[in-house]
C-alpha cells in the first residue's frame, strides 16, 4: 500500500507542475483529464502525508522515553499516535478501493408486481413513490419509462429514468425481492397479507453502442398504444416493442406519442438491460469466492420486508432493522442505503486482507 502512496505522492508533484505551464491550457481535453486526475489524488495524497506526520510524531516520541522527565508524556504521546495511525491507515485502505465504475451513472429503476394480485400492484406503487421521494430528496430528476397500470391503482410493472449524480452509487443494492406484511384495503376481516415485488436497478448505458447490440438480433414492432393518453394515442402505431434474439429480454416503450422517441427509449432500457446481465455475471463469479452483498443478482431473492402493522422495515442481507417505516415510505432512505454501502465497503476491505 505505501509503495502505492507513494507513485500517488510523486504523481501529484509531477500534475502541479504540469499544470502550472502554459502549455497544459493549449489543450483543452487533456488540461481537463489532468485536473480530474488531480482532483482524484489530492485528498488520497493529503491524507497520506497526515499519516507520515503521525509515524514521526512517534519517531519523535520514542527518543524521548530516554529521558527520565519525558517517559510518561512519551508513553502517552506514543499511545494516541498509534491510535492515530491506526485510525489513518483504514481512512487510506478505504479510499484506495476499487470504485465502481458505474457509481456515477444514471439508473434505469424497474419495479414489477409478483406474489399478492393488486395488494402487490398497490405496493409496487408505493416503491415507485419511496424512490421518488428519495430521488427528489437528492435533487435527481425523474422520468417515466413505461408502465402497466393495474386495475385498482399502482402498477403490475413500471420502469422509471433516475437522472442525477451517484444515483447507482446510492441505489444499487436495492435490487431483489421486497416483501410487505399489511393489511390491504380491500381486506374486510382485518387480515394481513404478505405479497412481494421485485425491484431491479440498472446503470445507464453511455450509448447504446457500449452493449454492443447487433441491429440484425433485434427485432421491432410497432403496435397502437393503450391506456390514457387520449384519442391520438391510440390511432398512431407509436408504440414500440423490441426483442433481443440472443437473450430474449424484451423492451416495450409507449408512453410518447412519437413512435421515434419511444424506440430510441427503448434502445435505452435494452442496453442497460444486456448491461445489467453482463454486471450480474461478473458478480455471482465473485460471489463463488466470497460472500457478496449483492447476492447472486436473482430478482426473486427477498432482501428486504416492510411490516406495517410493527412500522418496522427489515432489510435481511445485513440483518439491519428500523422502526420508522412511516419515514422509510416517505423517501428517507440515508440511513438504509448508508449502512449497505458501509457493509460493502467492509465487504471489500476484508476481501483485501484474504
Amino acid at each position: 500500500m505505501l509503495a502505492k502512496l507513494d507513485q500517488l505522492a510523486n504523481r501529484l508533484v509531477e500534475l502541479d507542475e504540469l499544470l502550472m505551464h502554459q502549455e497544459a491550457t493549449s489543450n483543452m481535453d487533456n488540461y481537463r483529464k489532468m485536473t480530474r486526475e488531480h482532483a482524484e489524488i489530492g485528498p488520497l495524497v493529503g491524507l497520506y502525508k497526515e499519516f507520515q506526520r503521525a509515524h514521526g510524531d512517534i519517531d519523535e516520541a520514542t527518543t524521548m522515553l530516554l529521558d527520565p522527565d519525558m517517559k510518561d508524556f512519551a508513553q502517552e504521546e506514543i499511545e494516541a499516535g498509534k491510535a492515530r495511525v491506526a485510525e489513518l491507515e483504514l481512512d487510506l485502505q478505504k479510499m484506495l478501493l476499487p470504485k465502481d465504475v458505474n457509481d456515477e451513472r444514471n439508473i434505469f429503476l424497474e419495479i414489477r408486481a409478483g406474489t399478492g394480485g393488486d395488494e402487490s400492484a398497490l405496493f409496487t406503487g408505493d416503491l415507485l413513490r419511496m424512490y421518488t421521494r428519495f430521488a427528489e430528496r437528492n435533487r435527481w430528476q425523474v422520468e417515466m419509462v413505461s408502465e402497466s397500470a393495474s386495475d385498482l391503482g399502482g402498477y403490475r410493472e413500471v420502469i422509471v429514468r433516475i437522472i442525477g449524480n451517484g444515483a447507482y452509487s446510492k441505489l444499487k443494492f436495492e435490487s431483489g425481492g421486497h416483501r410487505v406484511q399489511r393489511v390491504p384495503a380491500t381486506e374486510t376481516q382485518g387480515r394481513i397479507h404478505t405479497s412481494a415485488c421485485t425491484v431491479a436497478v440498472m446503470p445507464e448505458a453511455d450509448e447504446v453502442e457500449d452493449v454492443n447490440i447487433n441491429p440484425a438480433d433485434l427485432r421491432i414492432d410497432t403496435y397502437r398504444a393503450s391506456g390514457a393518453g387520449g384519442q391520438h394515442i391510440n390511432k398512431t402505431d407509436s408504440a414500440v416493442r423490441i426483442t433481443h434474439l440472443p437473450t430474449g429480454i424484451v423492451v416495450e416503450c409507449q408512453d410518447d406519442r412519437s413512435q421515434h422517441k419511444n424506440k430510441a427509449q427503448a434502445l435505452k432500457v435494452l442496453a442497460a438491460r444486456i448491461k445489467d446481465v453482463q454486471l450480474r455475471e461478473q458478480q455471482s463469479k465473485e460471489a463463488a469466492t466470497r460472500k457478496s452483498l449483492i447476492g447472486s443478482g436473482d430478482r426473486s431473492e427477498r432482501i428486504r420486508t416492510y411490516n406495517f402493522p410493527q412500522g418496522r422495515m427489515t432489510d435481511h442481507r445485513i440483518n439491519l432493522t428500523l422502526y420508522k417505516l412511516d419515514f422509510i415510505m416517505d423517501g428517507d432512505l440515508s440511513e438504509l442505503t448508508n449502512a449497505l454501502a458501509a457493509e460493502h465497503q467492509a465487504e471489500l476491505l476484508a476481501a483485501l486482507g484474504d
